[in-house]
């Protein structure tokens, strides 16, 4: 994967396709391959820009103080493209609306998918899988800690592991992993989550939910749809936390006429 590099260390991107640029953020447990169900369709109208956050897939841990935000920015103006359309899936979604209310002229179109929303009022469901995950690290048994992960985002609560498609769990364990590694980093360096009005996003946004979800994310996926002004509400029904894992047919069918606008 080509690269970009500055002084806290390299960030990994790879670029698709030809048209109006689309910049696909991936989830908190995964990496910029969680897309590649969706991307050869994407691809064949866009520039499908596709990078690992830090401390993610190839992308070092950072090595100072950063911000999502400037990392995104950076990368865009590394390519040359000043306006794009930005999808961002989970943790990614959340990148994707602080990008946007920092840098609103950058942004033609938004889609969220099961983003999170800072200062949201977990379920007991939700502080259960934290306080699971934060016990296997502090006991360094990351092969549990992986486990939760995969149980609470990938099966999710409405599933048993045979209805969720063969493979899926594998392909993210080794992605998992690494984000799990490098938590303690990111979390030391990151300056946090941007503020602003989500009601000054003035950007076409699509904010979609999975059916089988954890119903906290169903219930934020309303917040945003009622907060951002230009903004409308789709489900995929046979989806879980990771929609563009679970339903890349549906989400592709969804995103292409959308991102054409």
């Amino acid at each position: 994967m080509p690269t970009l590099t500055d002084a806290l260390g390299k960030l990994s991107y790879v670029v698709d396709g030809d048209g109006p640029p689309v910049v696909l953020v991936h989830a908190g447990i995964a990496d910029h391959r969680m897309w590649d169900a969706v991307v050869p369709a994407l691809a064949e109208h866009h520039t499908v820009i596709r990078y690992d956050l830090r401390g993610f897939g190839e992308s070092a841990p950072p090595a100072g103080p950063f911000r999502e935000t400037d990392d995104l920015r950076r990368l865009l103006d590394h390519l040359g493209h000043h306006r794009v359309r930005l999808v961002g899936a989970s943790w990614g979604g959340r990148v994707a609306v602080d990008f946007t209310l920092t840098h609103p002229e950058r942004v033609h179109a938004l889609a969220l998918l099961a983003a999170p929303w800072p200062g949201y009022p977990w379920s007991a469901e939700m502080i259960a899988y934290d306080e699971a995950e934060t016990a296997a690290l502090a006991a360094g048994d990351l092969d549990t800690a992986v486990q939760v992960n995969l149980d609470m985002w990938v099966r999710g609560p409405a599933r048993r592991w045979e209805d969720v498609a063969p493979g899926t769990a594998d392909r993210l364990r080794g992605p998992l992993r690494t984000s799990l590694v490098n938590q303690s980093a990111v979390g030391e360096h990151s300056q946090g989550t941007a503020t602003g009005d989500l009601a000054t996003i003035t950007a076409p946004t699509l904010v979609a939910t999975g059916g089988l979800d954890v119903a906290d994310f169903q219930d934020i996926g309303r917040r945003y749809a009622t907060a951002i002004p230009a903004a409308h509400l789709h489900e995929f029904p046979t989806a879980g936390h990771l929609i563009p894992v679970d339903a890349p047919t549906e989400l592709t069918a969804t995103l292409l006429p959308f991102l054409a606008g």
